[in-house]
């Protein structure tokens, strides 16, 4: 179930990076490269990290697969106009939560502690769009005042709580509506953390 999510998954962020390489007016060689490294990047990064080399896509190149599958979706829902509306932050959002929980998963198996797998599914579910951003002259979500890291440490925290009654079905359900819903109803109601905490002035 984890591995046909971490597909899912995949297939969701590479669409979000070809939209916005869409946006920019890239060539199909720059959509594929921004698509790539939106989809792989967060993992790619956490398999560093843990020291889980070759990372994942390197072991399993069927991830490329999916990333070119992601693009070649993009075009065509772009196409025939089957995307819905704000398709960028709803298709993030989904794959937000989807990572959340690959990226936490992916570290309890690595034998880390709690707090770091907390920190790995955040890793894994942000890494990838902050490159995207950052490869597209944008200010990375993450480091924006919107509520974004926040709904994928929610989620991951719910994970790994759940996780230690044995209810694994249930905490891959409740930590991806956790983190969806949290970013979707902060994007729906204009939600964000305040950006005024440390008290610095511009003189």
């Amino acid at each position: 179930m984890l591995y046909i999510l971490d597909l899912s998954g995949i297939i969701v962020f590479a669409i979000t990076g070809s939209l916005v390489a869409r946006k920019k007016q890239l060539d199909i060689f720059g959509v594929f490269v921004i698509a790539f490294v939106t989809a792989v990047g967060g993992g790619t990064l956490r398999d560093v990290i843990l020291g889980t080399t070759p990372v994942f896509w390197v072991r399993d190149p069927i991830y490329v697969l999916f990333v070119l599958i992601g693009v070649v979706l993009t075009v065509i829902l772009v196409r025939f106009k089957l995307l819905p509306h704000r398709p960028l932050l709803l298709a993030d959002a989904f794959g937000l939560s989807l990572f959340t929980v690959i990226g936490t998963q992916a570290a309890l198996n690595a034998n880390v502690h709690w707090l770091i797998a907390i920190m790995m599914g955040v890793i894994s579910s942000v890494a990838g769009g902050m490159v995207r951003d950052v490869l597209s002259d944008e200010i990375p979500l993450v480091l924006r005042k919107e509520i974004y890291a926040t709904a994928s440490l929610c989620g991951a925290v719910a994970y790994i709580s759940l996780l230690q009654y044995g209810f694994s079905t249930v905490a891959i359900i409740v930590s991806m509506t956790i983190t969806l819903g949290l970013r979707l109803t902060a994007i729906w109601r204009g939600w964000s953390l305040p950006t005024n905490l440390i008290g610095f002035s511009e003189n």
